[in-house]
This record gives structure tokens, C-alpha cells and sequence, in this order.
């Protein structure tokens, strides 16, 4: 009977729990209930605050709050995280938000607003939550937002965790999604092109650069340039993009310079576009003609962004450097009233103070004809590499003949192959004649009648040269003649005077 009566007690005990605990539970309800529909959302956030407040103090967890905005400027740990878990879909998450922007090419995915996802790094397990409320005040403004002015949203991340996992979140958890996030943000971007907007270069520095995306079709496998050269290209490339330490070890800005330099034809333009679709780096096309000052070239280095390649493209007929001649200095004497860019300032530009204003950074200058340079610009420091785009190869031809006919081999390569060892003839007119067919034997058989016409013409034009060269010395050879003659005419008349 003692033990029946026990069992009754206890059931009794556990009935008055369950019911006090729904009856607390469905208080609870009542009030968030009743909160959610009669308070402002300013008094919500307030009151279900200080509710959370009281039930922390007696919890192990600890939560960090990550504003989207420090102050008036975007928070980096805030962008970071929001790349970072758009990525991360755990059993608890029910909504994604997904978004794609009009000129980029990937789906952008982010949280959505009070859900949740769980994350584990190094074992421990993060709670994040991203939390949205909604603020009616005319005196408030988000810049993201355009109707802010009449109703604005607040969102920040809320970060959960054991109290003693804190230094590992500061040292450990949030520099490792800052690194993730910049490198999955690098993967997924769209490439783009930016041209100089010369009526806003003075308005807003962000706006001085012009994007389109970048389409062009290039890389390394479909370039026709010789295997060793690609080769060391590649490579030199990527030795690059991971030495950001030795080059704040050495003391130097970590940026790398490469000249192009060959006749045109050679592939100068689609070899930078192989480096941009390579790397994964936007192109800035940068023409110095039109600008006036060496302040606008620095000002156009500073809206740069970090992960790009610099272009400028026939650096041997875009700027006179004035600055160099003598006889300009004594032309002006009082100073020319004509702003231009300086050699000195362009030298500043790539390998001077200014040139450490942004990281990870490729320069190219491209010309046709290389020994018209300033010696100043082709030293290590400047020009670090320096790449020969020459003539069409026989390994040229046949990577084109398999890029543009699907063909490796054919009976008539051998002969081919013959006539480009003898031909001067660039990559683009090689493909601009296997173009114009479908048919292989067809194409071939133009580029062979090409080839013949184009060694004619070659050996024509060099035997003008070389005519011009011996009219030239022989004018020269006549001119010292003749002043030889007047010498000794001179000197003859002074020995009779004396």
C-alpha cells in the first residue's frame, strides 16, 4: 500500500510540473503574442532583449553581436560572414535568401532573416542567427536602403558559443572567415574591364573607373605562344600570388611588372586576357594621353582595387616624357602652360612610394618596338619580366590548327610547318586564314597559298630596306665627303693666307 501511495504522490508531482510548466509556457506565448502585435518595434527589441538578458546570466553561452555597419562605413567581419554562411546550410536552416546582380554571372546566397545555422570549426559548434528589425523614423538613414527614409532595416549577425571558446573565436574563427570568405567571393566574381571615367575623376574617387565584364575567351591552352614561355609565364604567375610574406619580409610592394613587347599580330592583347582569366583578376585599361597631371595618375592608382592587372598598351607611342630632354627644358624656359604625365611620374607610379598603395597588384606595358623605351622603365623593380611575343611557330601553328579545326594532324602540316620557318607571319594571320573554312584541307590549303604570297612580300620589303639603308649610307658617305672636301678646302686657303 506505502508503495502504491508513493507512486501516486509522484504521479500527482509530475502532473502539477507539466501543467505549471504549460501553463508557464503558454503564458509566455500570450505575452510574446501580444507584444508582437500592440508594441512598437523599438519596445520589442527592448523588451525581448532584457528577457534574454536576465535568462544569459545564468547561461554558459556567450553571444557576439556583429552589426552590419561600424558607424557610417560597411563592417568587414559583418560582409565576411555573410559571404561565409551563404555557403553553409545546416538541418535547422529553412530559408536562403538568393540574388543575382544584372551584370554579374553567379547567384549571390545569403540568410535570411531569424534563421538559423549552425557551424563547426576546429570541433566546437557556432550558433549564428541574423537578426532583422525594422526602425520608422524619418531621422534615420541606411545608404544600402533606398526607401529608407520612411522605414529602414537594422540586421546583425548574433554569434553563439561556450564562454571559454572566446579566445579561439577572436584569434581562430573570425580571421578564418574573413580569409574564407575573400577567397570564395574572388572564385565566384564576375571579371571586368575598367576604362577611365574622365568627366567623374574629380567627383567621387570610387567613380573614377568605369567596369564592363570582361567576356574574352583567352587562356593559357589556347594561346599560340611556345611551351616553354607559357610555361614560365604560369609559373612566375603563381610563385607570385602566394609570396604576400616574402614580399613584407624583403621590404618590397607587392605588385610584379611585365613588359610584352613584339610586332603587332603577336598576341600581346589575348595573352593579358589569359592572365586576368587565370588569376581571376580584373583589367584596368589605362590610356596616359588623356591624362594631364601625374596627381590624376596617382589618384587613378588609389581607386584601384586590390587583385588586378594594370594594362597600358603601346607605352612606346602614348607619352612623350618631356621631362627627359634637354631641349624641351629649354624650350620652356618659364614653364609649359601644358599639364601632361612625367616619366618620373609614371616611374613613381610603378615603383615608388605610390606604388604600395594596394596589394596583389600586376602591371603590364605593352609596345611594338622596345629599344624606343627609357632604359628607366625596363630595370627589375619596373618591368620585372620581360616576354618576347615573336613570330608564328610550327608549334604555334598546329595549337591554332586544333583550336580553330579540331585537327592535330593532317598531310599537309609538314608543309606548312616548312613555310612558317621561313615566313615572318604572326599568330593572328595564321588564324585569320584558318578561319575561313570548315573544312581542314580547304583552310590549310589557303594558309599554305598565304604563306607563299606572305614570304614575297617579306622578301620585297627587305630588300627595300636594305636599298633604303644603302641610300641612306651612301648620302651620309657623300655628306662626309663633302664636308671632308670643304675642310681641305678651308685648310688649304688658311695655309696660303699664312
Amino acid at each position: 500500500m506505502a508503495s502504491s501511495s508513493s507512486a501516486e504522490t509522484k504521479l500527482a508531482t509530475a502532473k502539477t510540473v507539466l501543467s505549471t510548466a504549460a501553463s508557464v509556457a503558454a503564458t509566455a506565448m500570450l505575452v510574446r503574442s501580444i507584444a508582437q502585435d500592440f508594441l512598437p518595434h523599438e519596445i520589442q527589441h527592448y523588451f525581448f532583449s532584457g528577457i534574454s538578458s536576465l535568462f544569459s546570466r545564468f547561461s554558459s553561452q556567450l553571444t557576439m553581436v556583429i552589426e552590419e555597419f561600424d558607424g557610417l562605413v560597411n563592417n568587414q567581419i559583418y560582409e565576411a560572414a555573410e559571404i561565409y554562411l551563404g555557403s553553409k546550410v545546416s538541418p535547422s536552416t529553412h530559408r536562403l535568401k538568393v540574388s543575382k546582380p544584372e551584370k554579374e554571372n553567379n547567384f549571390t546566397i545569403t540568410m535570411e532573416s531569424n534563421q538559423e545555422i549552425v557551424d563547426v570549426f576546429n570541433g566546437v559548434k557556432f550558433n549564428w542567427i541574423l537578426v532583422s528589425r525594422q526602425v520608422e523614423s524619418m531621422n534615420f538613414h541606411n545608404p544600402r536602403d533606398l526607401n529608407s527614409t520612411l522605414r529602414s532595416e537594422v540586421r546583425s549577425f548574433e554569434l553563439s558559443f561556450h564562454k571559454k571558446q572566446r579566445d579561439l573565436v577572436l584569434n581562430s574563427y573570425l580571421p578564418h572567415i574573413v580569409k574564407q570568405s575573400k577567397s570564395m567571393k574572388q572564385e565566384k566574381k564576375t571579371l571586368k574591364i575598367f576604362t577611365v571615367d574622365y568627366q567623374n575623376m574629380y567627383c567621387n574617387i570610387a567613380e573614377a573607373w568605369i567596369p564592363t565584364n570582361l567576356d574574352h575567351p583567352a587562356t593559357f591552352e589556347t594561346l599560340a605562344l611556345d611551351s616553354e614561355v607559357k610555361s614560365f609565364i604560369l609559373q612566375d604567375l603563381e610563385r607570385f600570388i602566394k609570396r604576400k610574406e616574402y614580399y613584407r619580409k624583403v621590404g618590397k610592394a607587392w605588385k610584379r611588372g611585365y613588359l610584352l613587347y613584339g610586332p603587332p599580330g603577336t598576341g600581346k592583347s589575348s595573352l593579358i586576357a589569359a592572365m586576368a582569366n587565370h588569376l581571376n583578376f580584373d583589367i584596368y585599361d589605362l590610356e596616359l594621353t588623356e591624362l594631364r597631371s601625374n596627381s590624376e595618375l596617382r589618384r587613378l592608382l588609389v581607386a584601384m582595387a586590390n587583385r588586378s592587372i594594370l594594362v597600358v598598351e603601346d607605352i612606346d607611342c602614348t607619352i612623350e616624357f618631356q621631362d627627359r630632354m634637354a631641349e624641351c627644358r629649354a624650350s620652356h624656359p618659364h614653364g609649359s602652360q601644358e599639364k601632361q604625365v612625367t616619366l618620373s611620374g609614371l616611374l613613381n607610379f610603378i615603383d615608388g612610394l605610390w606604388s604600395s598603395c594596394g596589394d596583389e597588384r600586376i602591371i603590364v606595358f605593352t609596345t611594338n618596338h622596345k629599344e624606343k623605351l627609357d632604359p628607366a622603365l625596363l630595370r627589375p623593380g619596373r618591368m620585372d619580366v620581360h616576354v618576347h611575343m615573336s613570330y608564328c611557330s610550327p608549334s604555334g601553328f598546329r595549337l591554332l590548327a586544333a583550336n580553330y579545326l579540331g585537327i592535330k594532324d593532317h598531310l599537309l602540316f609538314g608543309e606548312i610547318e616548312e613555310q612558317i620557318d621561313m615566313t615572318k607571319v604572326t599568330p593572328a594571320e595564321v588564324a585569320e586564314q584558318l578561319i575561313k573554312s570548315d573544312e581542314p584541307g580547304i583552310a590549310l590549303q589557303g594558309l599554305i597559298e598565304f604563306l607563299k604570297v606572305k614570304k614575297k612580300e617579306n622578301e620585297e620589303a627587305d630588300e627595300e630596306a636594305k636599298r633604303k639603308q644603302a641610300e641612306g649610307e651612301a648620302r651620309e658617305a657623300e655628306a662626309e665627303a663633302e664636308i671632308k672636301d670643304k675642310k681641305d678646302d678651308n685648310d688649304e686657303k688658311n695655309s696660303e693666307k699664312k
